[in-house]
């Protein structure tokens, strides 16, 4: 008998996704005022218009973006500034900024001479951002809760141009859907975050004609050329040097010297000396390579055997491993004042970034809390804190043959919008983005001589996430705050 086969039912199409916002009310206390807000957590669809033989044919969604935003009850939102933050990485989410500084509540996560242990905690955080600006906080796609829709593929969002679109969706949607297009508006961004805010300052211009008051860029790296230590990119190597000098004098191998004077030996040796010799190369006599050695290893903290060795070229991470070798330790890369235990004395290159590390569990726990506790979302993702998959993967195509850089971006937007303001956040012991290049970068801006007034810097004694150090996390607070006050031009 021929054999009979059950008709096989079709699975049922995935269901169209829609925005799963949840809605929360708040109070915060801060200086005796009671501060009512209101915060809104979940993921926001974005679309794309889908065109068939020339014809439009619906909207097709092609991203959920997770986002958190926080706005004051009773303010007129008119009037009212607001900040759209981000981190970096590529594949950061933006929990640091959100938790560990603009946020109205926050991880305590402990410091270099007191890490806080598990299972960690939360507290308020009446230095907030919220108290001068509504706050809206963006995980792009492939971070935190956010990722691609059904049937699409999340590589189509991690490359430069593809986030920068995304983002930019996703700040146009909530303005408009806010009201908020007469709203003093900034950009906040850490790392790669800044990166991202200067193109964007450009992008929002140009595609929407959505102009902004200012950008906070914290931990500053514009120009990729800056940091990447290359074949044949000597860039790099002197930007450096004040960074690695002041680690080595948070780790006493400056004697008594007051940090302000090594920075400024450093930053003298590393706009002048420095790249004169590298560029001599082999041309540059015996007694000056000599002396070069000598200056470098006395301002870095290292052998002069060693500068020698390298050649005069001190790559990051090798510094990081190499200063306190003879202690049995490495120091951290995002925050030069941590340090951890390398059993392989004979490495080249740390294994571990113990600043990161000492500190990624309290905010992820943290938040993973916070976030279903307080905020009322629930989602079994897991939250994608950092992902060194999207990081390993993240396309630069635009900028192929060319450094990656939003400075002419960046501008681009000043020239344009002579209101816009930059506010530039520098850790000295920070050895992701250190501070003399970021320094580098903003004088080769290509605007006017008076546009130049529009840029403010601060420095903090600590790293890439300067608020882990709590006296900066305090200034940088107040700090923000007059930014964001004076640059809202009501």
């Amino acid at each position: 008998m021929p054999e009979t086969t059950e008709e096989e039912t079709p699975a049922p199409p995935a269901p169209e996704p829609a925005d799963d916002l949840v809605t929360t009310e708040h109070t915060l206390t801060v200086k005796r005022r009671k501060l009512a807000y209101t915060a809104r957590t979940g993921r926001m669809v974005l679309r794309k218009e889908v065109l068939t033989d020339g014809k439009f044919d619906g909207h097709l969604a092609k991203a959920e973006v997770f986002l958190t935003s926080y706005t004051l009850d009773d303010a007129d939102p008119g009037s009212r500034p607001v900040t759209f933050a981000f981190n970096g990485g590529p594949g950061a989410a933006s929990i640091w900024l959100h938790m560990g500084l603009l946020g109205p509540r926050r991880v305590v996560s402990g410091d270099v001479d007191a890490p806080e242990p598990p299972p960690y905690r939360l507290a308020d955080n009446p230095e907030t951002l919220l108290v001068h600006s509504d706050l809206v906080f963006i995980d792009p796609v492939s971070t935190g809760y956010s990722r691609a829709a059904s049937g699409e593929k999340p590589a189509d969002y991690h490359g430069f141009t593809q986030d920068l679109e995304s983002v930019a969706e996703i700040i146009r949607l909530w303005t408009s859907r806010n009201g908020r297009w007469l709203s003093p508006k900034f950009l906040a961004g850490e790392s790669y975050g800044t990166l991202r805010a200067a193109a964007l300052a450009e992008h929002l211009q140009d595609r929407f004609g959505l102009y902004l008051n200012g950008l906070m860029l914290i931990s500053s790296v514009l120009d990729l050329g800056t940091l990447r230590f290359t074949e044949g990119n000597e860039v790099p190597y002197p930007l450096f040097v004040p960074t690695y000098a002041a680690i080595a004098h948070y780790h006493g191998l400056h004697g008594d010297r007051p940090l302000d004077d090594v920075l400024a030996d450093a930053e003298e040796f590393a706009s002048r000396e420095l790249p004169y010799a590298l560029q001599r190369g082999a041309r540059l006599p015996a007694e000056e390579r000599t002396e070069a050695v000598r200056t470098l290893a006395s301002l870095t903290g290292l052998d002069e055997s060693y500068v020698d060795k390298v050649d005069l070229r001190i790559e990051h991470v090798r510094f990081f491993t190499e200063l306190l070798r003879d202690r049995g330790l490495v120091t951290g890369r995002m925050d030069g004042r941590f340090t951890t235990w390398e059993p392989d004395g004979g490495r080249e290159r740390m294994r571990e970034d113990s600043s990161i590390s000492r500190i990624i569990g309290a905010y992820s726990a943290g938040f993973n809390h916070y976030v279903r506790s307080e905020l009322n979302y629930e989602n079994d993702l897991p939250y994608e804190v950092l992902s060194l998959d999207v990081n390993q993967a993240w396309s630069y195509a635009d900028f192929e043959g060319r450094s990656v850089s939003a400075v002419e971006a960046l501008s681009s937007a000043m020239r344009a919008n002579p209101h816009l303001k930059l506010h530039v956040a520098l850790g000295h012991y920070d050895g992701a983005t250190p501070y003399f290049a970021a320094e580098h970068v903003l004088a080769h801006l290509a605007i006017p001589e008076e546009l130049r007034e529009n840029i403010e810097s601060a420095y903090y004694p600590a790293g890439h996430m300067m608020y882990v150090h709590e006296p900066s996390r305090i200034q940088q607070s107040k700090d923000l705050a007059n930014f964001v006050t004076a640059s809202s031009n009501r």
